[in-house]
């Protein structure tokens, strides 16, 4: 009994020191998961487009012109621009395209538009079965500023 006594008046010491034991058999155990599930991953395959395409210009070009006021003009091939409405809009697009569905769409919009509206011209687009559409920004004032 007296050493009991013995011991629990006596102050224990801490332990200033980070065991490191356990920490390095979980970095262990998480480094042979990694080991063994990484050759189980399937990679994915992406299909790039080839520079001899990127290189092709295409024939004929349609572009929609949203003008600051929010108008639509349609140009094809650096013609005179058409006024347009957006309600008309997909069915005179159809009709330039002349049932070639990948005849390319260019819209470009002057800088002042609102985001909404050149969004408005693109779902248009969409709806009215156009494939291919591309973005062009305008350039307003001097030939300097872009």
């Amino acid at each position: 009994m007296a050493q009991l006594s013995a011991r629990t008046g006596s102050r224990r010491r801490t332990i200033n020191e980070i065991n490191m034991v356990p920490f390095i058999d979980v970095m262990l155990v998480l480094l042979i998961i990694f080991m063994v599930s990484a050759p189980l991953i399937t990679t994915g395959v992406v299909d790039l487009p080839s520079v001899g395409q990127a290189r092709r210009q295409p024939d004929k070009v349609i572009e929609v012109m949203v003008g600051a006021d929010e108008s639509l003009r349609l140009r094809i091939d650096g013609r005179d621009a058409e006024r347009s409405s957006l309600a008309e809009l997909g069915a005179r697009v159809g009709a330039l395209q002349a049932g070639s569905a990948n005849t390319p769409v260019v819209i470009a919009a002057d800088r002042s538009v609102k985001y909404e509206q050149v969004v408005k011209v693109m779902d248009t687009l969409q709806r009215a079965g156009v494939q291919r559409v591309g973005l062009a920004l305008k350039a307003t004032g001097q030939a300097g500023n872009r």
